[in-house]
């Protein structure tokens, strides 16, 4: 059993007091509209409007306030005029065409790329596809391995009809696989709306529900009901921060209309199970008829189970009992018959695996069926014939299997690549499972593996000639931290790459939410080496690389410790001489932009060039925003004092100072993004452009069709990878990546 990973992905993305020298100078405040060495000519120049705060006797300025307010004639005219300065200059840049096209030739060297797989009865496959000449993935469907694919749904038919890009947020086949339930959204906002499909004949059956952002579906066993969960219809005049709060768990018949809903389980309430309003509740249906409600805070990988029967939620008596709560330190669980299997931090920080009969389960007296050990166990998911469980040593994982019996022992899964994958097209009423396995220099393919631990690459993911490389490798290190942690970091390369300090390199990294950042293959990747490139990447703490406890380093209070890790990281790659601060790029999205922005305001000599995308810059104001209360249990709140010193200490708008020689900054960010509101990157745009006094440009790249990212087309995905390259190459001195003059007016 998995819980929704899209609901976590929907977080941002996503410490000690700050030096009063990292404040607004009351002073500085009345120079900065004036300070415009990185302000482009001929462009509209921010006001400054300074709107002061007191937290815990400590003023904190805000200069651009009013930026937040995106529909403002004066901010919209602003942004519109540095968005396309920017994608003027960038497209202006010697190579960076060239390198688009060279981009679009290696992804499409493919004949299309494959993902998403799920299974259903009678051997059917689900999965989403994406054509070579393709611009967004199509959900289709195939009768066993071997069978004729079909489009079942293809989202460009919408964005033909509406002019808006559309995409599949998430589907989810119903066992019998007879029909689909999918969520859709415009423009890169996640706003998914769910609509169910017939499989046979690719009706939609019923209306289109919407507010099913992370869908969270499962099916009755029967096929004919859909357990969804689904956020508020906030009321006219509600703050926009309740958008997220009081949301439900909901069941309704296949192709039902908004009158057939019924609301089982809603944050805030009471009964029948007491549910914090900031929280989430799902459903889970077994195959069994056996009812699991998990209740999550959004953005911690622990939460809290009851169980019950699908037939009591029928009868309207579910009488919830039950399993485990948060504080029991529970992130993954499965369920197989009458028994429950869990991973825990508790009491283990690398995790230990429990179990026990589903009756009267506790897990302070629960079996430890796998101990903690210096490996860190990770997620569960029950197939027919075993409970499968991925196990990660560093950041590479490994598959292990566990019978549902009383003695069984932990098995591997020999898997033909070293690397990375995630557990896809697992059913509990199905046997075995199939995984997307992929590494730093193999791409994904989609692998079943047999009840009998047979492994067998599918075919599903057509191989192209880039698929494995042979000239690229991956350096593994560990960097010693500003206090004596090992931090792990992967360097991806040419192989025989000089260590001369020439080399144009990207660091990248996240470091929120325990989240670790494992071996990925990348097409776009192979063309930024072939450009010179060297690729890094970190995993500060902040990730769970190596467990809770390296998670617990590098959240709220400890947050600090994932940029110095990061420096560190940066360091290395120049004390070993891969690169130099002339040549040194970093690159981080979402919360990752916390990373980024952090490192530069600390170390701004060491980097040429910083990227925040959809970055997290204004801490202080994150709860504010709709998703910044789910962000709460990870960041901390302004409502306390410790949290407040935490936000302060995060925050890359209120740690830039005048005059200070900041490297060359691209922000990149779509404008309909629902986790991190665009004004993020408004606000530090107009702040670094009014106190660099380095001249090195700023520029700030917004997207009007896209979001966060997710559902970004091709298209899109092709455009800003080029960019960003190109920037990178042009700010670092290399040849043939001048900027060419602009055009004569």
């Amino acid at each position: 059993m998995s819980r929704p990973d899209t609901l976590r992905r929907a977080t941002l993305f996503t410490a000690a007091a700050l030096p009063a020298a990292m404040l607004f100078p009351r002073h500085a405040l009345a120079q900065a509209a004036a300070a415009t060495s990185s302000q482009p000519p001929g462009l509209p120049v921010a006001a400054v409007r300074n709107v002061p705060e007191t937290f815990f006797g400590t003023v904190v300025d805000d200069p651009y306030r009013y930026f937040e307010d995106t529909k403002l004639p004066e901010v919209a005219s602003w942004m519109k005029a540095h968005s396309e300065h920017a994608h003027a200059t960038l497209r202006r840049i010697g190579g960076r065409d060239l390198l688009r096209k060279r981009l679009e030739a290696i992804d499409a060297s493919a004949s299309a790329r494959v993902g998403e797989v799920q299974r259903a009865a009678g051997g059917r496959l689900f999965y989403q596809r994406r054509g070579a000449t393709d611009d967004q993935f199509k959900l289709c469907v195939r009768d066993g391995i071997t069978g004729a694919e079909r489009v079942l749904f293809d989202p460009e038919t919408l964005k033909k009809a509406t002019g808006t890009p559309h995409a599949i947020n998430w589907y989810s086949a119903s066992p019998d696989g007879q029909k689909v339930a999918l969520g859709v959204s415009a423009g890169g906002s996640e706003d998914a709306s769910m609509r169910v499909l017939d499989v046979a004949s690719g009706r939609q059956l019923g209306p289109i529900i919407e507010r099913t952002l992370w869908g969270g579906i499962s099916w009755s066993v029967d096929s004919r009901q859909i357990y969804f969960h689904r956020i508020q219809a906030l009321k006219k005049g509600a703050p926009p921060t309740d958008k997220y709060q009081r949301s439900m768990a909901c069941v309704m018949p296949a192709g039902g209309s908004e009158r057939s809903i019924r609301v089982l389980l809603r944050a805030g309430d009471k009964s029948p199970i007491e549910i914090p309003a900031t929280e989430f509740p799902f459903i889970e249906i077994l195959p069994d008829g056996r009812a699991i409600a998990q209740v999550q805070d959004g953005v911690s990988p622990e939460f809290s189970a009851w169980h019950s029967t699908e037939a009591a939620i029928r009868a309207g008596r579910p009488a919830w009992k039950p399993l485990f709560k948060q504080a029991d330190g529970i992130t993954s669980m499965a369920v197989m018959g009458d028994r429950v299997f869990a991973t825990t931090h508790r009491g283990a920080p690398r995790y230990k695996l429990i179990g026990g009969r589903i009756d009267g389960f506790s897990p302070a007296t629960a079996a430890t069926l796998v101990p903690e050990s210096a490996r860190v166990l990770g997620r569960l998911a029950a197939a027919a014939d075993a409970v499968y469980l991925d196990v990660r040593d560093g950041n590479v994982k490994k598959l292990f299997k566990l019978a549902a019996t009383d003695g069984a022992t932990l098995q591997e899964v020999a898997l033909p690549v070293l690397g990375s994958f995630s557990l896809g097209g697992v059913s509990p009423s199905l046997p075995g499972m199939m995984v997307e396995l992929q590494s730093w220099t193999r791409a994904r393919q989609i692998f079943s593996v047999a009840a009998d631990g047979t492994v067998a690459n599918t075919g599903l993911q057509p191989a192209g000639p880039y698929d494995a490389p042979a000239n690229v490798t991956a350096t593994e290190v560990m960097v010693k931290s500003h206090d004596g942690a090992m931090v792990p970091m992967s360097i991806i390369h040419r192989t025989g790459t000089p260590l001369d300090g020439a080399n144009p390199t990207i660091l990248y990294g996240y470091a929120s939410y325990g989240i670790t950042e494992e071996p990925f293959f990348s097409p776009s990747r192979l063309a930024w080496m072939e450009a010179g490139g060297v690729f890094a990447v970190a995993n500060p703490r902040g990730s769970a690389v190596f467990g809770k406890e390296w998670h617990l380093a590098g959240k709220e209070a400890t947050k600090p410790n994932t940029w110095r890790d990061f420096i560190a990281c940066a360091e290395y790659l120049v004390a070993q001489k891969w690169t130099r601060p002339s040549r040194l790029a970093i690159w981080g999205g979402s919360a990752g932009g916390i990373l980024v922005g952090m490192a530069m305001a600390e170390r701004p000599d060491l980097f040429a060039v910083v990227m925040p995308a959809v970055g997290a810059l204004d801490a202080v104001r994150f709860e504010t925003t709709p998703n910044g209360v789910p962000n709460i249990p990870e960041f901390g709140s302004r409502r306390t004092e410790p949290g407040f010193r935490a936000l302060l200490a995060m925050s890359t708008y209120h740690a830039i100072k005048d005059g200070v020689k900041y490297p060359a900054v691209l922000l990149t960010h779509g404008v309909n993004d629902p986790r991190v509101d665009v004004w993020n990157t408004t606000k530090v745009a107009a702040r670094l452009m009014a106190a660099s006094g380095s001249g090195k440009p700023v520029l700030m790249r917004l997207d009007y069709e896209a979001g966060h990212g997710i559902g970004d087309t091709k298209s899109q995905q092709l455009d800003e990878r080029a960019d960003t390259f190109a920037f990178v190459l042009w700010q670092t001195g290399m040849p043939g990546w001048e900027l060419a003059a602009a055009p004569a007016r």
